[in-house]
């Protein structure tokens, strides 16, 4: 009998890395049909606007969940590299109630809170009224929402990373008809526009953790079978858990805080490039997600061989992923900005309207810089599949406070390059970050390899 000789490292970041790309760009595309469907009703300019503030607010409040993702995926791959099902199921079954938990605050404090968070973004009028209109209902969905993100990145742990794909397209295609339906007035339903566009959101949310849950409890999916259950927290446990998702929460805080500086830098110049940067951020997503699904696949590689003790594996899994997503990232971000005069007309503008100028100028800016942001996410991978999630925190806190936001106020206010200005400082802080992590690996990640924990 012969046995089939194991995949490469290579290999084996693009097995778990392709739907995990697939999975991220469907998840741009949700909100791309949201705004693609809103820029086709009445008031589109203010609907956009608004959808662009709503946007910004809903990330800035995802930052504990996003943590809690990061921990949970370091801890859930360590015990599966250990062959340990047992301490994998624990971890999901404990994560669980966390998720609810700031599901539910989240969607609380979210509604109390977003009148007077948005007014702080700039928005007023009707475009402060239009980002309510989709923010409020939106953020009642957020402990489906939180699940759905935490059920996605276990399962990315313990190396599958199909069963969410899947599981992402049919929810797209959900999100599709309800939003067509619920926008635009269709099967005897009114028109909803903004608020149609959250609801439709909200029940493809619950729609996949509907799917994906039954699947894990029914047994489907062998290297993690859960129990229809919500167990105790265990506060011991949530203390580990946030001691490693805590920076990686704090780092999202620092990454919407440079966001927002951007934004409340343009919009004091002209409101209308808030449209044309969360337009642009959509788009540009695109370019983000292959990269960032490296990282997450080198994550969840880096997690396994280091709990399965194998530090050789861990430098292939690191040397590997920084070479292909530097590659790809460089490949597309060429291409997009290369191509964004025809990119935009997707969103039906017209690429000559001041809207549409400055949506490309936004692209191509950003496009141009995949290279260093490539090594940066390889890096960050690694970092946070090691459990080092603070490294990651303080490059970006660094980069952000005294890169991004001086740089973007001289450029685009003391040399009044303007708009454009202000949008050039986020490349250059991207520059500073891959510096910094590749100087941050010598310094911490070699020991790390040479010590698994």
């Amino acid at each position: 009998m012969t046995t089939r000789p194991a995949p490469s490292v290579l290999r084996e970041l693009i097995n778990l890395a392709w739907p995990v790309i697939g999975l991220n760009v469907l998840a741009v595309l949700s909100l791309a049909v949201d705004t693609a469907m809103i820029g086709r009703t009445a008031q589109a300019d203010a609907a956009l606007t608004g959808l662009g503030f709503a946007v910004q607010t809903i990330f800035l409040l995802m930052v504990a969940m996003m943590g809690l993702a990061v921990g949970a995926v370091a801890m859930v791959s360590r015990a599966h590299g250990a062959r340990d099902p047992e301490r994998a199921r624990f971890v999901v079954e404990q994560s669980v109630v966390v998720a609810l938990l700031l599901g539910l605050l989240t969607a609380g404090l979210g509604n109390l809170l977003a009148e007077p968070f948005i007014g702080l973004l700039g928005g007023s009028g009707e475009d402060r009224a239009q980002a309510l209109r989709y923010l409020r209902p939106l953020l009642l969905f957020s402990p489906f929402n939180y699940l759905s993100i935490l059920f996605t990145a276990v399962l990315r742990g313990v190396g599958n990373t199909r069963l969410p794909f899947l599981v992402a397209l049919a929810s797209n295609l959900v999100n599709l008809f309800c939003n067509y339906v619920l926008i635009f007035g269709k099967l005897g339903i009114p028109a909803l526009g903004m608020l149609g566009a959250a609801l439709g959101t909200g029940i493809s949310q619950i729609f996949s953790v509907v799917v994906v849950g039954t699947l894990l409890v029914s047994g489907r999916v062998p290297a993690l079978v859960l129990k229809a259950r919500l167990v105790r927290p265990q506060l011991a446990f949530t203390r580990d858990l946030f001691r490693i998702g805590a920076p990686a929460a704090l780092d999202m805080v620092v990454l919407n805080a440079g966001m927002l500086s951007i934004i409340g830098m343009i919009g004091r110049i002209d409101p209308l490039a808030v449209a044309a940067h969360g337009m642009g951020l959509r788009i540009q997503a695109l370019a983000f997600v292959p990269g960032m699904s490296i990282a997450q696949a080198i994550a969840a590689l880096t997690g396994q061989a280091l709990g399965a003790r194998d530090p050789e594996r861990v430098r292939r899994v690191l040397r590997n992923g920084i070479g292909l997503c530097v590659a790809i990232m460089t490949t597309l971000g060429v291409l997009l900005a290369l191509n964004a005069h025809s990119i935009v007309r997707v969103f039906d503008l017209v690429p000559e309207s001041p809207l549409g100028v400055y949506t490309q100028t936004w692209m191509r800016i950003l496009g141009y810089t995949m290279t260093p942001v490539g090594f940066f996410l390889g890096l960050t991978g690694f970092f946070q599949g090691a459990g080092q999630t603070r490294v990651p925190l303080v490059i970006n806190t660094l980069s952000t406070f005294l890169v991004l936001m001086p740089l973007s106020w001289i450029l685009g206010f003391g040399f009044d390059l303007g708009v454009a200005g202000v949008w050039a400082g986020l490349p250059l802080s991207f520059v500073a970050k891959a510096a910094l992590a590749g100087w941050a690996y010598k310094r911490e990640g070699v020991a790390t390899i040479s010590t698994p924990s």
